[in-house]
């Protein structure tokens, strides 16, 4: 059995993450999910907190037929101890995937056999661009999954996110 490793700070989890599971999850058996700086919310480019991540990701994912462990995952600032922090959160995992040099560099470093992730028309799905659409009152909906956009509008999290990314004079 092989179970793989993928991370991502999935604020918000959209199209461009699902699309890249779905294809990790026909080589795999079994995939753990790291959601990145989870300490991380309320802030303009980390609007979302941990748990509400992790039920983003849980409610998109349930259509999947591979086993997904999502484990919040906070930042250690310290790179030569990265990935052993990575490894004490989470199920023991096989193969690391993943498009960022410095995640696929540690992880050569400390032995595992790493995979650069399939990209699916990133300058579309990208968090930061949702995020965009969503401080400017664009359309967002249609680039992240339904579960996804029921998670936001449960928090109103678009209030939230126009809240942090505004200055001291202005509120909404």
């Amino acid at each position: 059995m092989t179970r793989a490793f993928y991370i991502g700070r999935f604020q918000p989890y959209h199209f461009g993450h699902h699309t890249v599971i779905t294809r990790i999850a026909e080589e795999v058996d079994e995939l753990v999910i790291g959601i990145g700086s989870a300490q991380k919310s309320h802030e303009p480019g980390d609007p979302f907190t941990a748990g509400e991540r992790v039920l983003m990701l849980n409610n998109a994912l349930e259509e999947l037929s591979i086993r997904c462990y999502v484990i919040p995952i906070e930042d250690v600032r310290y790179n030569s101890i990265w990935v052993h922090h990575v490894a004490a959160r989470t199920p023991r995992f096989d193969v690391v995937y993943s498009n960022n040099p410095l995640v696929l560099q540690l992880f050569r470093e400390a032995g595992f056999c790493v995979k650069q992730s399939p990209l699916y028309i990133r300058e579309k799905y990208s968090g930061t661009e949702i995020r965009k659409r969503m401080i400017e009152g664009k359309k967002w909906k249609h680039l992240t999954p339904q579960p996804v956009v029921e998670v936001i509008e449960e928090i109103n999290g678009v209030t939230r996110l126009k809240n942090v990314a505004a200055n001291d004079n202005y509120f909404l």
